[in-house]
């Protein structure tokens, strides 16, 4: 498999502030994996499809992120990161890198509280992912994440999803 990143993102001023992130997260009940819905394009994802991370929580309260994605030829994609939590008082801030030293934001913006669907994005409203831990997601529930993350001020037209594996 080759290497790619999934969250990476950058922590560049945006207009309007920083989007608000869920008020808490436990991060061991979002342990586990997640499967990409929708996403912002990006270098990193070009040519992906049934896309899924997944977060394994470490002893040292570090998360091991593995993502992986299929690909036409067959042989898919895989890269491996660690991320660490930014912001104690909610969880819902993390700092993820694949490539050390360098860091990106994976804010936690909409979380259900069965923990089956979340919207996460970055400060900067570069990259922003719909997950959910199942392959699809009523369109109802779909919809429901767009509107929010257009509420945010995401450019949700941006927003392409995520083919599945034939």
């Amino acid at each position: 498999m080759k290497p790619f990143a999934l969250f990476l993102g950058g922590a560049l001023a945006t207009l309007g502030g920083d989007p608000p992130v869920v008020p808490k997260v436990d991060l061991a009940r979002y342990m586990g994996t997640w499967h990409e819905i929708a996403k912002f394009p990006n270098r990193f994802q070009k040519g992906c499809t049934s896309t899924t991370a997944t977060y394994v929580l470490r002893p040292d309260g570090k998360v091991t992120i593995i993502n992986r994605c299929g690909t036409v030829d067959g042989k898919g994609k895989e890269a491996r990161g660690w991320a660490k939590v930014a912001d104690a008082a909610t969880g819902a801030k993390l700092k993820v890198t694949f490539f050390w030293p360098f860091f990106g934001d994976y804010w936690i913006l909409d979380l259900d509280p069965d923990y089956r669907r979340v919207l996460v994005g970055t400060p900067n409203r570069k990259y922003l992912w719909i997950l959910a831990r199942e392959p699809r997601m009523a369109e109802a529930e779909y919809q429901a994440l767009v509107a929010k993350a257009a509420a945010l001020s995401f450019p949700v037209e941006r927003l392409e999803k995520t083919p599945l594996c034939p």
